[in-house]
């Protein structure tokens, strides 16, 4: 493995991560907290090790490369498509972060009733993010591959 397979490791841990995030989901519709804890827990785990990776991806593009990122220059006609999506994916995931933060604290401190009032908008939230980052993976190196000029 090198550097250059962190892109791949990167989608496969926000799917991995959009897989706890709905096991969470269902085990908490059926009142099983502590598969939901455990998932939840999961999925912010996950989460943190995608961090990790792509900063370590990114750093090293820049740092010891002396590159910027991956543009998604062709086809041209799906550029704007492309665009829009990055640019939601990157917003929310700044978003999240504290709301990610907020709503494991309240329900470790077994606030409940608060912990739900945010967990409605954080897990949606959390779930595009996750999922957008394999899409943006896929449209990027896979579907349609960028040539470095």
């Amino acid at each position: 493995m090198n550097i250059h397979d962190l892109p791949a490791v990167n989608a496969s841990l926000n799917g991995l991560s959009a897989i706890f995030l709905t096991a969470g989901y269902f085990f908490i519709r059926r009142k099983n907290k502590n598969a939901h804890r455990n998932c939840m827990v999961a999925a912010f785990i996950t989460s943190i090790v995608f961090l990790a990776c792509y900063l370590t991806y990114h750093s090293y593009l820049a740092i010891v490369l002396h590159q910027g990122p991956t543009q998604f220059l062709h086809p041209l006609w799906f550029r704007p498509i492309y665009l829009t999506i990055l640019l939601t994916h990157t917003v929310l995931a700044m978003v999240i972060v504290p709301m990610i933060l907020v709503t494991l604290y309240r329900a470790k401190k077994e606030r409940f009733e608060l912990h739900k009032q945010i967990a409605r908008w954080t897990w949606p939230l959390w779930m595009y993010v996750s999922v957008t980052g394999v899409v943006v993976y896929l449209l990027l190196y896979q579907i349609f591959p960028q040539v470095k000029p």
